[in-house]
C-alpha cells in the first residue's frame, strides 16, 4: 500500500475519543452563528438539536487543525437524511460543504476531514425526507487550519493531483466504503514554503459518488475541506462498480471506476 494511502486510512481509523473527544463538547453560544444563520446559511429560525435524528462527533481539541475528523451518525431507527450542510462558524468561509445522500447510506454513518481556523462551533444542518431541518454539532478547539502549510511541494501536487483510491470493508455487519482523493485543496490563505508567495485558492468543489446508476452521495465544497480528502461511510453494497466524478475550481475533471473489492 502506498504511504499516502496508509496515512489517509489511519487518519480516519483512529477513534475520535483517542484524539481527545470527551462525550460532552456540545455547541457553545455563538454570536457569529447568530450573524450567519440567516444571511449565509439561509435559516430564518434555529433548527432543533435532536440526536435521535442525527448526531455529529468531532474532537474537543484537534490534533491537527488542518485535518479535523468529523462524523455524522444516525440511530438505527432514525428517519432518512437526504442532505446536510457542514458549517464551521469561525472559518473565513463558514459553509465547508453541502452534501446530498442516497437511500443506500441510510441510516447515515459518514466521516470526512475539515480545516478549522479558530476555536469554533462545528455544526451540521441536516434535511430529512419530509423537509424538516435538524442541527447537530460540537465545539472544537483548533486554530490555523485554513492557513496551515501544504503537505507537499508544487511538483508533487502536479504529479499526483486527481489520483484516487477506493477500499471496501465490513464492520459490525455494515459495508464500509473509503474514498481517498489526492488534491491539495489550497484554501487561498497558505504560502508556498519555498517561494513564500501566497498560493491561490484551488480546491475540489464538486464530487459525485455512484454505485451503478444510483447516487451514493454528492458534495459541493468550499475551502474548508482538508487536503487529500478522505470520505468513509456505511452503505448497502449491491456489488456493482463504484463511479467517482471529481471537479475542481481550475476546471480539472477526473473520473474513476472501482470494483467494490474488500481489503
Amino acid at each position: 500500500m502506498k504511504p499516502w494511502l496508509i496515512a489517509a486510512a489511519l487518519a480516519l481509523a483512529t477513534p475520535l475519543w483517542a484524539q481527545g473527544t470527551p462525550p460532552d463538547n456540545p455547541l457553545q453560544p455563538s454570536p457569529t452563528w447568530e450573524d450567519i444563520r440567516e444571511s449565509v446559511v439561509g435559516l430564518a429560525t434555529e433548527p432543533p438539536v435532536d440526536p435521535g435524528v442525527i448526531d455529529l462527533t468531532a474532537p474537543h481539541r484537534a490534533n491537527d487543525p488542518a485535518i479535523v475528523p468529523v462524523r455524522l451518525i444516525q440511530p438505527q431507527d432514525a428517519p432518512p437524511v437526504t442532505a446536510a450542510t457542514i458549517v464551521i462558524d469561525e472559518n473565513p468561509a463558514p459553509v465547508a460543504a453541502e452534501y446530498t445522500f442516497g437511500d443506500a447510506l441510510m441510516p447515515l454513518d459518514f466521516e470526512m476531514r475539515v480545516r478549522v481556523d479558530r476555536y469554533s462551533d462545528l455544526r451540521s444542518i441536516a434535511t430529512t425526507a419530509d423537509g424538516s431541518r435538524v442541527m447537530a454539532g460540537r465545539f472544537v478547539k483548533a486554530a490555523g487550519g485554513c492557513s496551515a502549510p501544504a503537505g507537499k511541494n508544487m511538483a508533487e501536487v502536479t504529479r499526483t493531483m486527481g489520483q484516487m483510491r477506493w477500499r471496501t470493508a465490513t464492520e459490525d455487519g455494515r459495508d464500509i466504503g473509503t474514498l481517498m482523493i489526492r488534491h491539495p485543496n489550497f484554501s487561498g490563505l497558505q504560502r508556498d514554503q519555498y517561494t513564500l508567495l501566497n498560493i491561490p485558492a484551488h480546491f475540489i468543489d464538486k464530487l459525485e459518488v455512484r454505485q451503478g446508476d444510483r447516487v451514493l452521495f454528492t458534495m459541493a465544497a468550499g475551502i474548508s475541506v482538508a487536503e487529500d480528502p478522505v470520505f468513509r461511510f456505511a452503505y448497502q453494497d449491491d456489488g456493482r462498480p463504484i463511479h467517482v466524478h471529481v471537479e475542481d475550481t481550475e476546471g480539472n475533471v477526473w473520473d474513476e471506476t472501482f470494483q467494490p473489492v474488500s481489503g
